[in-house]
């Protein structure tokens, strides 16, 4: 596949010959996951890209990778030294934490995007008397030990094609009774090491 080179030859940003560390990679990665959440790479398109992302040496390989993609916003690469903080909307809640443990239980309100960038913390996210305000809720993680837990109550289904995962153990079982009315689709992008992602119904125990 090939893929457009940038058109803005104004762009400020390191040599195109200059060796990008892991970091930058993982920046561009990011760009990708976002830009798969919305809906502008398609899961084959997206694992193309990741892979050939980690191949990369220097910014001139992976600029490429998200020059046809918004150029503001989420969208195409911008290199670390001139990238602004982005602001959480208030349709995202990010959760950043080492160790310990974070939950979402009750009456949570989902929002349409949630960033899960934990080290070594268990997550859980209870849907079961969630309120909901959308049918499709991204979650975007960059997640490092721990175990995320997701209790998905009726006509909720958790889809993990854009996931990626090493030394992790996932447990997908059926999320949604066969024929439901489907009202939230959770999907899972971006990846997850050294831990276990399981999703259970309400009332069921963990391991069940």
């Amino acid at each position: 596949m090939g893929y457009p080179m940038p058109t803005d030859p104004a762009e400020p940003g390191p040599a195109p010959d200059m060796r990008a560390s892991d970091a930058d990679r993982d920046r561009v990665i990011d760009v990708l996951r976002t830009a798969l959440g919305e809906g502008r790479l398609t899961p084959d398109e997206f694992e193309e890209r990741i892979q050939a992302v980690l191949s990369a040496r220097t910014f001139g390989e992976l600029t490429p990778f998200t020059a046809d993609l918004p150029p503001s916003g989420p969208g195409r690469y911008v290199p670390s030294a001139i990238a602004p903080p982005a602001a959480p909307s208030e349709e995202e809640i990010r959760i950043v934490q080492k160790g310990g443990s974070v939950s979402r239980t009750g009456r949570w309100t989902v929002p349409r995007r949630i960033d899960l960038r934990p080290s070594w913390c268990d997550v859980t996210l209870d849907f079961t008397d969630a309120v909901l305000t959308h049918d499709r809720l991204v979650i975007d993680m960059k997640m490092r030990g721990g175990i995320l837990t997701l209790v998905a109550g009726p006509g909720v289904v958790v889809d993990a094609d854009g996931l990626t995962v090493r030394y992790t153990e996932v447990e997908m079982r059926p999320s949604a009774e066969p024929g439901a009315k489907v009202v939230l689709r959770v999907e899972l992008v971006g990846r997850m090491r050294y831990g276990r992602i399981e999703v259970r119904r309400p009332g069921r125990p963990p391991g069940w």
